[in-house]
């Protein structure tokens, strides 16, 4: 694709990027609300049947999910119109999901401004491996990787991780306002558990609250992981790297059923929102259908997506993702020496 057509789409795209105050209204009533519902009502029946209690807590979880997506607009500014709109509903929905809302806006936008570009990983993306880099690395290294990457470290340990570590400490070097944030979501948790636990008791806390968490952390994960872990995806060098070719062949189209679709805020066409990230979810899937050239990105259905937990490390020679047991063929071929090529630092390094 020439830089011509390259800015024709970026263009045409961005005429989606108009946030829509009663659209968002609308969906913070649609998704809040029922939240809030559902968590009284899988209280409620805990008297009747725990089993009821947690199957209302699974349909909960889904609707943090889609919180989750009004704060990840929030971050980008996307969502209302006014930033300090963005800022309080992005605080707010940041407290529900436990997710620090300023801290969690730098890290995301240097994932935007660095999607896809090899040398410049390690900030709010998934750990990513290239082949030479795995070959180069110490038996602990490789150990760290191999486990890094395994289900159940990635989707189980991943939420706890995000939830009681990652969100609730600032970042070496955050500036004031980014700390104060921070420390503001996880004085308001505080106060919202200490308040719970006295009037509903720990146990019950429990049982309601930590389904809640642990699904939609893992779902939100896998959504992460998967819209960007494909085998075909776009990953470049520095001097290589082009910001609409990341977007566009480095993010998959998910395509999941219309009431998923609904739950996760339109975020599997994460190829529309990575070109243009201002276009608000409920603007994405317009964007899409309006826009010809990115109805061809890559597509991935729930059945097809189970195929991305295989794939482990990208193959630079080949452009793609291999797995575990290919990349000892693979090595075995080229007979790699152990160090990178000079001038190459491995991403433990960076």
């Amino acid at each position: 694709m020439s830089r011509q057509k390259q800015a024709q789409l970026k263009k045409s795209v961005s005429t989606f990027a108009n946030a829509d105050m009663r659209a968002s209204i609308i969906q913070l009533i649609n998704t809040i609300i029922p939240f809030f519902l559902l968590w009284f009502l899988a209280y409620q029946s805990i008297a009747i049947s725990i089993w009821l209690s947690i199957a209302l807590s699974i349909v909960a979880a889904g609707f943090v999910v889609r919180i989750f997506i009004i704060f990840h607009d929030c971050t980008h500014g996307s969502f209302f119109k006014n930033n300090k709109a963005n800022k309080i509903v992005g605080t707010i929905t940041g407290i529900i999901t436990h997710f620090a809302f300023a801290k969690w806006k730098r890290d995301h936008a240097i994932h935007h401004a660095t999607s896809s570009n090899l040398d410049k990983r390690g900030t709010g993306d998934v750990w990513v491996m290239t082949v030479e880099e795995y070959a180069a690395a110490s038996f602990w290294g490789r150990l760290a990787y191999r486990l890094y990457r395994t289900p159940i470290v990635m989707f189980g340990l991943g939420p706890i991780y995000l939830f009681i570590i990652s969100n609730r400490f600032n970042r070496k070097g955050a500036k004031r306002k980014e700390r104060m944030n921070t420390y503001l979501i996880n004085a308001s948790l505080v106060g919202i558990y200490a308040l719970l636990i006295w009037a509903i008791g720990w146990q019950a806390l429990l049982i309601v609250q930590l389904p809640i968490l642990f699904i939609a952390g893992s779902l939100g994960i896998w959504l992460f992981y998967v819209q960007h872990q494909f085998e075909d995806s776009y990953f470049e060098n520095e001097e290589e790297w082009d910001f609409v070719k990341a977007a566009v062949d480095g993010s998959s189209y998910y395509k999941l059923p219309k009431i998923m679709q609904w739950m996760t805020g339109s975020i599997g066409f994460h190829h529309v929102h990575h070109l243009s990230p201002r276009v608000p979810n409920y603007n994405l899937e317009k964007a899409h259908e309006s826009t010809p050239p990115l109805q061809k990105a890559t597509t991935i259905t729930l059945a097809s997506s189970l195929k991305s937990i295989r794939f482990r490390l990208f193959d630079e020679a080949s452009k793609s993702f291999v797995t575990f047991k290919e990349v000892k063929e693979l090595l075995r071929k080229r007979k790699l020496n152990v160090q990178l090529t000079p001038g190459r630092s491995s991403f433990q390094e960076k």
